[in-house]
């Protein structure tokens, strides 16, 4: 088989059509360069230049091999740069796992700073809940999780990311308050919630919202009466809309709710502002080998430093 070098010597020669030209543009003397081409045709069994001591020709067999010179020399470079930019992390995929809410406020600011740093990285983009995230993360499935915190798994690496609070979503002139009237935008004891229809998150896939919930509820001495059990808040907010209760969403959530629905601030008295965080994380396997997700890091944490 023939090789590179061989290849860039034919080259050099074929488009000078001069030996001592090809040697000072390979910056190396004619006699190895010689040697190369000698090399070449005593491996393809065939002459590829006609030489006369005034001019050099390509002969048929040259002339056929140099436009696949050409294509491999060019792979071969392409190959190298594609090779280095995905070991330093400007190429390359990354598989990320999202939640619903985080679909809607962290994700885009991630995409967008990636779109800036490392344009030449392409990615797959999977809506999970945190504890399917979770066993992504573990398994290599998933590259970077945008999940809640949730009990630790050996190996996975967690990185605050965003801060949010809960909102108490209600049906737009609903009675499910019974009597309780709270105008539009003012904060709304969650004591009024005691007893009335809450719909709740899935203890399997919203362990992290549903301990929260029930957190916020036991401090404000009211009784949490679940009717409905989801894992999203999309099908909780559904849940709303179509009047069957009340539910806790996100404040995130309230740029992406349906018609019909209406927020209130859950009041803040009695040391419920300082119960009433909620935490996004980035979670990724500390074992990756992925360059691409190292650099994404760096710059998702530029970008929480700034």
């Amino acid at each position: 088989m023939f090789s590179l070098p061989q290849l860039e010597a034919f080259v050099a020669v074929a488009e000078e059509l001069h030996f001592g030209a090809a040697a000072e543009r390979l910056n190396m003397t004619q006699p190895p360069l010689s040697r190369q081409i000698q090399m070449l045709e005593k491996k393809l069994n065939t002459t590829l230049f006609s030489r006369t001591s005034r001019k050099v020709e390509l002969t048929a067999a040259g002339a056929t091999l140099l436009p696949r010179a050409r294509q491999i020399l060019d792979m071969c470079i392409k190959t190298d740069m594609d090779v280095r930019r995905v070991s330093s992390g400007q190429a390359g995929t990354i598989t990320v796992g999202y939640t619903a809410i985080a679909g809607q406020s962290a994700l885009p600011m991630m995409l967008r700073k990636a779109a800036e740093g490392m344009p030449g990285v392409s990615f797959v983009l999977r809506e999970l809940v945190s504890t399917d995230q979770m066993d992504g993360l573990v398994k290599g499935s998933v590259d970077i999780g945008l999940l809640r915190p949730i009990v630790a798994r050996p190996g996975v690496v967690f990185r605050p990311l965003m801060q949010d609070r809960l909102v108490v979503a209600v049906p737009e002139g609903s009675p499910v308050l019974g009597n309780t009237r709270i105008p539009d935008g003012q904060p709304l004891p969650l004591g009024s919630l005691d007893r009335r229809p809450l719909l709740m998150y899935s203890t399997k896939e919203a362990r992290y919202f549903h301990d929260l919930v029930l957190r916020l509820f036991a401090s404000a001495g009211a009784h949490a009466n679940i009717t409905q059990y989801a894992s999203q808040v999309p099908a909780l907010l559904a849940f709303v809309q179509a009047g069957l209760g009340v539910t806790l969403v996100p404040a995130s959530a309230m740029a992406f709710a349906p018609p019909g629905v209406e927020f209130h601030e859950i009041d803040g008295r009695h040391g419920m502002q300082e119960l009433n965080r909620v935490d996004l994380e980035l979670a990724w396997n500390e074992e990756t080998a992925n360059p691409a997700v190292l650099r994404l890091l760096d710059l998702i944490g530029e970008s929480v430093s700034a």
